[in-house]
C-alpha cells in the first residue's frame, strides 16, 4: 500500500470540487451508491432506483454492493486522472448503511491519496464519526434545514434511531439535537465541513440565515443553499428562483461563505461537475483495454 496521505484542510478544500468553485473545473469525484436504507424521511424527499433519466439527489441507476463500487473506482480512477474524490451520498443516508464505511475502508487502502467524503443526513453523525474517521474520511456534508423544532417538524415526516421510529416534535428534536452536534464534533476533528439547506419557499425561509449563521459560529467551511425539487409532500410547492436563491446566499455569506456552483448531484455521479461520466461505459471501456493487453 502507498504511504498514507492525509492533506491539511486548506489543500483538502482546494482539491475538493463541491469546496471550491476553482477546483470544480480541474478535479472530478465519483458518488458511489452502496447506501440505499436511510433514517429520516424528509418531506421533499423520493428515493429511486433504476433511474437513468433524472439528475437530482436520491436516485441512482442501481445500488452497488461494495466489491462492485471497487471495481468501479479502479477502472474509474485508471481512465481519469483527475479524480481527486470519492463520496457516498445515498441514494439513502450513508451513515444508516455498514457498506458505507466497509467501502471506505476498502477505498481507503487501496488509494489513500484520494479524499473520501461522506453526505449525511447527521442523525447517527455523533456515534458514527470516530468509524468515519477510521476508514479515512475527512471531508463532510450535513443537510441541515431547521434550527427550532417547529420547523424542523415541517420538513421531517419520522425519524427511526436506535430501533425506535420517531414522529412529530420528538423526531424534529433528535434530528436537530444529533445534526447540530455531530457537525460540531466533525469541525472540532479536523474535518473540512460544508452545511447543504433545502430552501424550500414559504417553509424554511426564515431560518436559513440561522442556519448559517449557527454553522459559520461553530466553524463549519462553507454553505450550499439548494433550491427545492417541488415532489413528495412539497409537490405542489414553488421552486425557488435563482434571484431568490441569491437573495438568501447574500442574507448568508456575512455568516459562513456561500457555494454557488451545486449541480444537485445524482447518487452515482462520476467525473467534473456538470460533464457527468457514465459509470457502466467507463468500467466496460476498462475491461475492453484490459482485455486487449492481454490478447497483445
Amino acid at each position: 500500500m502507498a504511504d498514507e496521505k492525509i492533506y491539511r484542510p486548506d489543500e483538502r478544500m482546494k482539491r475538493h470540487p463541491c469546496f471550491s468553485k476553482e477546483a470544480h473545473h480541474k478535479f472530478g469525484r465519483i458518488h458511489l451508491p452502496v447506501a440505499p436504507a436511510c433514517n429520516i424521511q424528509c418531506r421533499y424527499c423520493i428515493r429511486k432506483y433504476d433511474c437513468a433519466n433524472e439528475s437530482r439527489p436520491g436516485i441512482t441507476s442501481r445500488v452497488m454492493q461494495r466489491d462492485e463500487a471497487m471495481e468501479r473506482v479502479r477502472a474509474v480512477v485508471d481512465r481519469n486522472d483527475n479524480i481527486s474524490v470519492i463520496g457516498i451520498a445515498g441514494p439513502g443516508d450513508p451513515l444508516a448503511n455498514d457498506a458505507t464505511f466497509e467501502t471506505m475502508y476498502a477505498i481507503h487502502k487501496e488509494f489513500p491519496e484520494i479524499i473520501l467524503c461522506v453526505s449525511t443526513n447527521g442523525l447517527y453523525l455523533p456515534e458514527k464519526l470516530e468509524e468515519l474517521m477510521k476508514a479515512g474520511v475527512r471531508s463532510l456534508t450535513v443537510t441541515i434545514n431547521a434550527v427550532t423544532p417547529g420547523m424542523a417538524e415541517k420538513v421531517y415526516s419520522w425519524a427511526s434511531y436506535k430501533g425506535r421510529r420517531y414522529t412529530g416534535r420528538d423526531a424534529a428534536t433528535l434530528i436537530l439535537n444529533n445534526q447540530w452536534r455531530g457537525l460540531t464534533n466533525a469541525i472540532d476533528a479536523g474535518l473540512i465541513v460544508k452545511v447543504n439547506t433545502v430552501f424550500i419557499p414559504g417553509v424554511n425561509d426564515i431560518e436559513i440565515p440561522l442556519i448559517a449563521w449557527h454553522a459559520g459560529e461553530r466553524g463549519a467551511d462553507i454553505m450550499n443553499i439548494m433550491p427545492l425539487i417541488p415532489q413528495a409532500e412539497f409537490e405542489g410547492r414553488e421552486r425557488p428562483s435563482q434571484e431568490m436563491i441569491n437573495k438568501k446566499r447574500a442574507e448568508c455569506e456575512k455568516h459562513i461563505p456561500q457555494m454557488t456552483h451545486c449541480r444537485q448531484c445524482r447518487a452515482d455521479a462520476c467525473g467534473i461537475l456538470g460533464e457527468d461520466k457514465d459509470m457502466e461505459l467507463e468500467t466496460l471501456n476498462a475491461r475492453i483495454g484490459e482485455e486487449y493487453c492481454e490478447m497483445v
